[in-house]
């Protein structure tokens, strides 16, 4: 296999690009100036040594401490707890300048295939609970996409959370601003802001 077909099959692997968008990202490296393919070099390089998982929220970050930006951030609301998928949800329900809590990545949904959490970090969510009640949360607004897998991973950690038999701890899920079979990630402010407001 050469360079490019190489390239090219490994940009086929990142979720949502297909062969044609592949080429398309190898041409234009290949057009493009040898700066540019320098940068993105460094760029892949650097992810490994300055980008880390945060201890609370598992989200990546460059933050130099144990804590991301947001989880040492005081300013946030500690009520509130929103539980998504991956970190792409995070910047889309920060886009939509609604939300202050504090949010936890899953790692993912549950594949109706197999019925299987492994990878997810449920137990993980569960066991950071207690110290999170304790320091103010009051409620776990479940912000999974509007799809099947989406509702069964809610469903599944609404009975987790019922399990601790917290009686001052509530769960939400997002309102249906959000259309049916949507990513959370690709949804626009405004539509995430009325699934936030309209949650139940």
């Amino acid at each position: 296999m050469d360079s490019i077909e190489r390239l090219t099959s490994l940009f086929e692997r990142f979720p949502g690009i297909g062969p044609r968008q592949a080429q398309r990202f190898v041409h234009y490296l290949l057009r493009g100036s040898p700066a540019i393919r320098r940068e993105l070099v460094d760029a892949v390089q650097s992810l490994s040594g300055s980008v880390k998982q945060c201890a609370q929220c598992m989200r990546f970050s460059n933050s130099s401490g144990k804590l991301c930006s947001m989880c040492s951030n005081p300013e946030r609301n500690p009520k509130l707890l929103a539980v998504v998928a991956s970190d792409a949800d995070i910047a889309a329900l920060e886009r939509s300048g609604t939300y202050r809590g504090y949010y936890f990545v899953l790692g993912g949904t549950i594949s109706l295939a197999s019925e299987k959490t492994n990878g997810l970090r449920i137990k993980q969510l569960l066991d950071s609970i207690p110290t999170r009640t304790k320091g103010g949360l009051e409620e776990i607004i479940l912000a999974f996409p509007a799809n099947p897998e989406g509702d069964a991973t809610a469903i599944q950690l609404r009975e987790n959370v019922l399990g601790l038999r917290n009686p001052t701890l509530i769960t939400t899920s997002l309102g249906r601003g959000l259309s049916t079979g949507s990513e959370l990630e690709y949804a626009d402010p405004e539509t995430i802001k009325n699934a936030l407001e309209s949650r139940r």
